[in-house]
C-alpha cells in the first residue's frame, strides 16, 4: 500500500505527542528527529526533509496553542497541515484550452507506465463526457504503437497513427488537425521514451511542443524509483514547460519519497496517481487527502466518489425498498459483492477508513479469488435457491459444489456469511422502522 511504512512510522511518533497534556522544547525536537529519519528512510529529498522539518519546529514553538486542541493535537495538525502543503497544498486540474482541442504531450523515461497512463487519462476523460483521441508518437520501441492500439479498442477511444516511418512532429500536427476535423476535444499524446536521459530524446520532444504548442506537458514518472524520479523530474523540467506529473506505482510504493519531494524540488503539481494495473486504477492526485491517509486520519471524500463511481443508483434504492421488507436473498448479495469489487483492492479500501488499525490487518490477504469462487458458486444454484436458501440441503451443496467446480466446505462458507449478513440486514431495517430498542443492535462479527 502507498505510504504504508511510512505512515505507520509518522504515527507512531505522533500518537506519543497525542496523549500529553503539555509538550515540551526537547519532547518536540525528539520527535521531530523521528519524523526527519522517518522520511529520509522513505527516500525523500534531504533538503526538501530539512524545509519541512524546520517550518514545522517554527510553528510549533510559535504558534499558541487553540483552545480545543491539546498541545500534542495542535502538532499533528501542523504535520497534516506542511504534509499537504508539500505535496501540492490542494488539487491541481487539467488545464483547458478555451479553443478545443486541448493538446496533452505525455512525457517520461521508457519503463515508467506513459502507454498504460495515457490510456487510463483517456478512460478518465471519457467517464467525464470528453471525446479524447490518443495518438501514437512514439515511433521507436517496439509493439509501442500496437499496445496503445488495444488500450483504444478496449476502452473504445480511437487511436491515431501514422505507422512508425514517419517523423513524431509530423504525426503530432496531423493529430491535432484529425482531432478539429472529427470533433476530438483532448489530444493526447503518447511521446516516445528512452531508457536514460539523452539530448536526442529531449529535442525531439521540444521539437514536438514547439510544433502544436501542448496545454499540458504531464511528466509520467514510476514512483518505486524513489529519489531517481525526482533526478528525473528535475532534468525534464530544465528542459520542457512542464505543467504537472502523473506518479504511476504508487500503490507499490511503501516509501512515499518521490510523491513527497517532486512537488518541492519541481514546482510542478502532481496531477494523478496510479494506484494499481487496471485501467481505472488513476486517480486525481488530492494533496489533503494523501496527507490524511498518511497520518492515519483516512479519506472519507475518495472514498464516497469511489462507492458513487461503483455503486448503480437504481439497484441502491432497490436494497433500501428490500430493507425496509427485511428481504435479502443470495442475488442482493452477489450483487452487494460485485459493486464492491468494483471500488478496488480492499487493502486500499479499508485505507481510507478513517482510524482503521493496520497493525490489526498485518498478514491478512484480501483474495479477490474469494470473489469469483463466491460469485460461481451462487450462480451455480436454481433461481429458488438463490430466494430461499433455506432449501439448500446436503445433496444440493454437493450439487452446488460440482457445479462451481468448488467444494462443499466453500458452500458452507458461503451460507455462513450470507446468513450473518442477512441477520445484520434485518437488524439495519429495524432500525429503519424503529422496531429495534436501544442498545439491542449488534453486528455479527462483533
Amino acid at each position: 500500500m502507498a505510504f504504508e511504512s511510512l505512515g505507520e512510522k509518522l504515527q507512531g511518533v505522533l500518537k506519543k505527542l497525542k496523549g500529553q497534556g503539555k509538550i515540551s522544547e526537547k519532547d518536540l525536537k525528539a520527535a521531530l528527529r523521528e519524523v526527519r529519519v522517518a522520511l529520509l528512510e522513505a527516500d525523500v529529498n534531504y533538503k526538501v526533509v530539512k524545509d519541512f522539518i524546520n517550518s514545522i519546529n517554527e510553528r510549533a514553538l510559535g504558534k499558541e496553542v487553540l483552545e480545543s486542541l491539546t498541545p500534542g493535537q495542535q502538532v499533528i495538525k501542523i504535520v497534516y497541515d506542511e504534509l499537504t502543503q508539500l505535496m501540492g497544498g490542494s488539487h491541481s486540474k487539467l488545464e483547458i484550452s478555451p479553443k478545443p482541442p486541448t493538446i496533452i504531450m505525455m512525457v517520461g523515461l521508457q519503463g515508467s507506465g506513459k502507454t498504460t497512463s495515457t490510456g487510463k487519462l483517456g478512460r478518465y476523460l471519457k467517464k467525464q463526457g470528453r471525446r479524447p483521441l490518443l495518438v501514437a508518437c512514439d515511433i521507436y520501441r517496439p509493439a509501442a504503437i500496437k499496445q496503445l492500439q488495444v488500450l483504444g479498442e478496449q476502452l473504445d477511444i480511437p487511436v491515431f497513427s501514422l505507422g512508425d516511418k514517419t517523423n513524431p512532429v509530423d504525426i503530432a500536427k496531423a493529430a491535432v488537425n484529425h482531432a478539429s476535423y472529427h470533433g476530438n476535444d483532448f489530444v493526447l499524446l503518447d511521446t516516445a521514451g528512452r531508457l536514460h536521459i539523452d539530448d536526442a530524446l529531449m529535442e525531439e520532444l521540444s521539437a514536438i511542443e514547439r510544433a502544436i504548442n501542448p496545454t499540458e506537458i504531464l511528466l509520467v514518472v514510476d514512483a518505486m524509483t524513489g529519489q531517481d524520479a525526482v533526478n528525473v523530474a528535475e532534468k525534464f523540467n530544465e528542459t520542457l514547460n512542464l505543467t504537472g506529473v502523473i506518479l504511476t506505482k504508487l500503490d507499490g510504493d511503501t516509501r512515499g519519497g518521490a510523491a513527497l519531494s517532486v512537488k518541492a524540488v519541481t514546482g510542478k503539481p502532481i496531477k494523478f496517481a496510479g494506484m494499481g494495473e487496471k485501467l481505472d486504477a488513476l486517480e486525481p492526485f488530492h494533496p489533503e487527502r494523501m496527507a490524511s491517509r498518511i497520518l492515519g486520519m483516512g479519506d472519507v471524500l475518495t472514498l464516497i466518489e469511489k462507492a458513487q463511481e461503483s455503486f448503480d443508483a437504481k439497484k441502491a434504492k432497490e436494497m433500501q425498498q428490500k430493507l425496509l421488507k427485511a428481504e435479502f436473498t443470495l442475488e442482493d448479495f452477489l450483487n452487494q459483492m460485485q459493486q464492491m469489487k468494483n471500488m478496488g483492492p480492499l487493502d486500499q479500501i479499508l485505507d481510507m477508513i478513517p482510524g482503521m488499525n493496520k497493525a490489526k490487518l498485518k498478514g491478512v490477504e484480501f483474495d479477490e479469488k474469494e470473489f469469483i469462487r463466491f460469485q460461481a458458486i451462487i450462480q451455480s444454484m436454481t433461481k429458488e435457491e438463490r430466494q430461499k436458501p433455506h432449501i439448500i440441503n446436503g445433496s444440493r451443496r454437493k450439487r452446488i459444489a460440482l457445479g462451481s467446480g468448488t467444494k462443499v466446505q466453500d458452500v458452507n462458507r458461503l451460507l455462513k456469511q450470507f446468513e450473518q449478513a442477512q441477520k445484520m440486514m434485518k437488524q439495519l431495517s429495524g432500525m429503519a422502522t424503529g422496531k429495534v430498542k436501544k442498545g439491542k443492535f449488534k453486528l455479527p462479527f462483533m
